[in-house]
C-alpha cells in the first residue's frame, strides 16, 4: 500500500477535521504529497493541532470546497481526493437545511464538476452515512437495502452518492462510497454532543459528569474506531475493484448504547451514567438498531477491523489525557 502512495499526489477537504486529519497522517507516512483543503467552520471540528507533527508535511489551504476558484486548481492536480468535508450533525440539518443542502451535496457536485473538466481520471472516495439507509427492519444491513433517510443529513449524503454513481456511470470519473457506521478515535472535536457521542462521554466522564442516556440505552450501534477507518479508505482507494461500488464500514460488532457508555465509564474511572426520556420529536429522526454486513467491503480489499470497542476507547482516552486543552476550547 505504501507503494502506491508514494508520491501520488492527494486532496483532503475537510482534512483538518476528526477522520480526515487521522488519514493526512497515515497518507504522509506513505509518501504521498498531502494537500489539506478546510474551511475551518466553529461547529464541525476542524482543528489546526489536527496536523500537529506533519504540519510542515503537508499543504493547508484555509478555504471552503465550494469555492471553485480555489477548488478546481486542487482537483487538477490530484489522483485521489478523499472528500470529508460536511456538515456533520444530521440533528442540526433540519435547523439548517440549506447548509447541509450546500456542504453535504453542493460541495460534492462542484467536485465532480472540476474533476470532468480538468481532471476525469482522479479517484473520489466519498465519506457517506449509515444515516441514508433510515430505520432498517433487518438484523444485518447490506448496501442493497433500501435507502429511507429520515434527516435531510442523509436525505443530503444520499443525494452526493447519487451524484457519484452518475458522474462514474456517464462521465468515467471512478469513486468509490463509503457509507460509514458510527466513527470515533483520537482528533474528533469534543467541544458538544452533536457528532461521535463517544469522544462527548469520554469528556464527559474526565470530568467527572453524569454522562445521559435517553430511553433504556438498548439500542444497538456499530462503533468503529478511526484508525480502521482509514486504514479502510487508503485501501478502497487503491482498489480498481472498489470503483463504482458503495460499501459498509464498520466493526461488524454492534454494541448497546449503554454498554458503550459503561466502557467509557469504567476506561476513564470516573464519571457515572443516568437514563432519561427521550427529547420531544427527537424519536422522529431515532433509526434504531443497526447491524451493518461487511462481506463485500472485505471481499474486495480484503480489509478487516482489528480494534475492539473497548481497545479503541482505551486509545482515545490516552489521546485525551495527553491533549485535552487543545479540544475543548
Amino acid at each position: 500500500m505504501k507503494d502506491y502512495y508514494q508520491n501520488k499526489n492527494v486532496l483532503i477537504t475537510g482534512g483538518l477535521g476528526f477522520i480526515g486529519s487521522n488519514l493526512a497522517h497515515k497518507l504522509v507516512e506513505y509518501g504521498a504529497n498531502v494537500t489539506i483543503v478546510d474551511n475551518l467552520a466553529p461547529l464541525y471540528g476542524g482543528n489546526v493541532f489536527n496536523i500537529n507533527g506533519i504540519e510542515n508535511k503537508v499543504e493547508l489551504v484555509i478555504n471552503d470546497v465550494r469555492n471553485s476558484e480555489i477548488v478546481y486548481p486542487l482537483v487538477e492536480k490530484s489522483d485521489v481526493i478523499f472528500h470529508m468535508a460536511a456538515q456533520v450533525s444530521y440533528i442540526d440539518s433540519l435547523n439548517m437545511p440549506f447548509e447541509d443542502l450546500d456542504l453535504n451535496s453542493r460541495s460534492t457536485l462542484n467536485l465532480l464538476e472540476a474533476s470532468r473538466k480538468l481532471n476525469p481520471k482522479v479517484k473520489i472516495v466519498f465519506s457517506s452515512s449509515r444515516m441514508v439507509y433510515g430505520k432498517v427492519n433487518k438484523s444485518l444491513v447490506t448496501e442493497d437495502c433500501e435507502t429511507n433517510p429520515l434527516s435531510l443529513y442523509g436525505i443530503h449524503k444520499l443525494t452526493s452518492e447519487k451524484y457519484l454513481l452518475m458522474y462514474y456511470k456517464d462521465f468515467s470519473i471512478p469513486c468509490t462510497i463509503l457509507r460509514l457506521t458510527n466513527p470515533y478515535g483520537p482528533r474528533q472535536q469534543m467541544k458538544h454532543s452533536k457528532y461521535s457521542l463517544v469522544g462527548w462521554f469520554i469528556r464527559q466522564a474526565m470530568e467527572g459528569k453524569t454522562i445521559s442516556i435517553y430511553g433504556d440505552g438498548q439500542q444497538l450501534r456499530d462503533y468503529i474506531y478511526v484508525d480502521d477507518i482509514v486504514d479502510a479508505m487508503i485501501i478502497s482507494a487503491a482498489s480498481k475493484e472498489a470503483e463504482g461500488e458503495v460499501l459498509n464500514i464498520g466493526s461488524g460488532h454492534s454494541s448497546k448504547f449503554c454498554d458503550m457508555v459503561s466502557s467509557v465509564v469504567k476506561c476513564v474511572n470516573k464519571g457515572d451514567m443516568k437514563f432519561i426520556p427521550w427529547p420531544e420529536n427527537y424519536e422522529k429522526i431515532e433509526t434504531g438498531d443497526i447491524s451493518v454486513d461487511l462481506s463485500k467491503l472485505k471481499k474486495i480489499t480484503s480489509w478487516s477491523p482489528a480494534n475492539s470497542l473497548d481497545e479503541g476507547i482505551r486509545k482515545t482516552y490516552e489521546y485525551y489525557k495527553e491533549h485535552l486543552t487543545k479540544y475543548v476550547k
